[in-house]
């Protein structure tokens, strides 16, 4: 009696370890291709995330004070500061502005001089970077402070529509939560730039990662900006 050997076929799958190689293999055939960094891709994977959230959270408040039949409270009016006797309208959003498109520039030469390994340079720029971060905070729960007081609340607002107040919170307090992450982000990479760390490999591609994390911050307060205080 004859007996009929059935092969397994040449291309089934490995499920081992070498298969495990081989996935890591073409991972890394799909970086050498596109010639991008890890930590940078990674960086660019998470931006595009939140990016989807700062959307959703913008279209939302946008959906909500088209739809709602109270009268939405007037920026000018609700984020104005008394200067000299004298409302001035938006001075505090217009200063924070300023400060963190500041903040960009300064992150911008730390960069610059990342590329030339001015390790010192680039250090003592990122921590005024955050330091521009850090005024910005300030700022920011300086204003939380002053609408808190004038009965602001996520449930309920004196000046008008209830969702003003949930709107303003949910938005600016995550965008404020990416600064502070972003201020000790920073911080932490400067004082391992101003260690040497990074002379031994050589390679300081880390300050451009945190360089498009702050990028990415600064550009959605322009948005922001534009949508919930000019708006």
């Amino acid at each position: 009696m004859s007996s009929t050997t059935i092969s397994a076929p040449h291309d089934a799958p490995d499920a081992g370890p070498g298969g495990l190689r081989q996935l890591v293999a073409d991972w890394s055939s799909d970086q050498k291709a596109f010639h991008v960094a890890w930590g940078k891709a990674m960086m660019w994977i998470f931006l595009l995330s939140d990016t989807f959230i700062f959307g959703c959270f913008l279209t939302s408040y946008m959906t909500v004070r088209t739809s709602t039949t109270v009268t939405w409270p007037n920026p000018s009016h609700v984020f104005a500061l008394n200067v000299g006797g004298s409302e001035v309208p938006l001075i505090l959003i217009a200063i924070m502005t300023f400060v963190l498109i500041t903040s960009s520039g300064t992150m911008a030469m730390a960069v610059n001089c990342a590329y030339r390994r001015d390790r010192v340079n680039a250090a003592a720029l990122m921590i005024v970077t955050a330091g521009f971060g850090e005024m910005f905070v300030a700022m920011q729960a300086f204003e939380w402070s002053k609408l808190i007081l004038e009965g602001v609340r996520p449930w309920g607002n004196p000046m008008g529509a209830a969702q003003f107040g949930s709107s303003f919170f949910m938005i600016t307090g995550f965008h404020g939560l990416h600064v502070s992450a972003g201020v000790i982000y920073l911080i932490v990479i400067a004082i391992r730039l101003l260690r040497g760390h990074y002379d031994r490999t050589g390679n300081y591609q880390i300050v451009e990662i945190v360089g498009l994390y702050w990028h990415f911050v600064d550009l959605v307060w322009v948005f922001i900006f534009a949508f919930f205080y000019l708006w």
